[in-house]
């Protein structure tokens, strides 16, 4: 039996009409804490920088105080911070991953046969 993992499972949180937060966002607010800016971000998840400032701007407008904190560049170059909120979010998210994943893991672990015995069908023609 293959064991399922938390990348096996996309949790995307909608509350109200606001605060739409799911895998890519929170990979990308890692992505930042990690690289220290929102370019760095970008080059490290494989995505446009647009984008990423896109998400950014997104995600800072969803939540009642700013996740990531950005400054423009100049001497000692730009940069984007995880505010204490935003890393808080994350753990909270991970947190509501976990317990959702070990709900769910038979269901899923069931889903993960079913696929691969079509995946083996198709091989098989």
């Amino acid at each position: 039996m293959t064991k399922v993992k938390p990348q096996d499972l996309g949790i995307r949180l909608l509350l109200g009409n606001v605060a739409a937060l799911g895998p890519g966002k929170i990979e990308l607010i890692n992505a930042i804490e990690k690289a220290g800016s929102i370019s760095g971000a970008a080059k490290l998840m494989g995505m446009s920088y647009r984008r990423a400032w896109n998400l950014v701007d997104s995600i800072n407008h969803d939540f009642s105080t700013e996740i990531i904190v950005t400054s423009s560049g100049g001497k000692g170059g730009g940069g984007a911070v995880v505010t204490e909120t935003g890393l808080d979010i994350i753990k909270r998210y991970r947190q509501i991953e976990a317990k959702a994943l070990d709900s769910v893991s038979d269901d899923l672990e069931m889903f993960g046969r079913y696929l691969a015995q079509k995946s083996t069908k198709q091989k098989l023609k």
